[in-house]
């Protein structure tokens, strides 16, 4: 053992600015990897006798959302496309959270007609609503339709979340303080509503499609926000990180980009760490009296200037008639 250690010292001895550099590194990139983690919600808040509806929980953040809620003592209803999966999910939670009121429900965001199911299901099921959080969505895919025909990431980020809260707003009104929780990203910043080709039938691109709809979530937010005033329900908007999870499953479809993009793949944050910020909105208690803001890494943050003009007003008013709301 003492040979072996010799040797160590020696060889440091002589490669010691090339080892001093291998640690400066190190460290580095360590502290570099713990800054884009983020923030961690630190709020003990207790959720018995509450229920939450969480969209697209059966994986990534959704899921990471549904077993730190359930370990507050909330009833957990995960609204789930693929039942099959979900059921899974809501037994890991199980098990992750010690809780068992979870509860599994069919959703499908791409249908209209689904989401009107699943909340009249809620209606005749649940004495109340507390925590709405729409986390569901699809990333970057192919020029595809929803059900009903509308271009299907604007139609289940945006369109499937906007009317699944309008048929729920009496429920958790019935409920507050209550809570809608909408998760977009920072993509918004750079997106932009096309009302003349709201499907962008004339010219569509995956990545423009992804932006509008983000920038859709934010709009959403801040006029629901307005609408909501004074009745207890509040509202909140946020920015998850990069996260390794399945949604960016028709990004890196490809070979190269899957290669190109594996060395900053130890810099994205983990499920657990992109669920905080949903958490935190969900259920820290310094935010009780905030409404229609933007939030990243668990604190307040300014949305870009076309997520904060009359646009959402615009929006609104062109989502009810799209999916069929007086």
């Amino acid at each position: 053992m003492q040979v072996y250690t010799k040797q160590v010292v020696d060889f440091v001895d002589e490669h010691r600015t090339a080892c001093t550099a291998v640690l400066v590194s190190g460290v580095g990139l360590f502290a570099l990897r713990r800054w884009m983690a983020g923030g961690v919600c630190r709020s003990k808040a207790l959720l018995d006798g509450k229920t939450v509806l969480i969209t697209g929980a059966n994986t990534g953040i959704g899921k990471e959302t549904a077993v730190d809620l359930a370990r507050r003592g909330a009833k957990v209803i995960l609204a789930c496309r693929d039942m099959g999966r979900a059921s899974k999910a809501a037994e890991e939670i199980k098990k992750r959270s010690g809780n068992d009121n979870i509860v599994v429900r069919s959703l499908d965001l791409a249908s209209l007609k689904s989401v009107r199911a699943l909340a009249k299901e809620i209606q005749e099921t649940e004495d109340r609503l507390d925590i709405l959080i729409n986390n569901a969505g699809i990333m970057m895919c192919p020029k595809w339709q929803t059900e009903d025909g509308f271009e299907m990431q604007f139609g289940v980020n945006h369109l499937g979340h906007f009317l699944l809260t309008n048929l729920l707003l009496d429920l958790l009104k019935k409920s507050t303080p209550s809570r809608v929780v909408n998760v977009s990203s920072l993509a918004h910043e750079t997106g932009k509503i096309h009302f003349d080709d709201i499907n962008m039938d004339k010219n569509y691109n995956p990545h423009t499609s992804y932006l509008q709809s983000k920038l859709a979530n934010v709009l959403f937010n801040s006029e629901l926000a307005v609408r909501l005033k004074g009745t207890g329900v509040t509202t909140y908007a946020l920015h998850p990180g990069v996260i390794r999870t399945e949604l960016g499953r028709h990004f890196f479809s490809s070979l190269w980009k899957s290669i190109l993009f594996l060395p900053f793949t130890f810099f994205i944050k983990t499920p657990w760490e992109g669920a905080q910020t949903t958490i935190y909105c969900a259920v820290d208690e310094s935010l009780k009296d905030s409404s229609g803001l933007y939030y990243s890494d668990c604190a307040p943050k300014l949305a870009a200037p076309q997520g904060r003009d009359d646009a959402a007003r615009r929006l609104w008013d062109l989502s009810a008639s799209m999916v069929g709301l007086a």
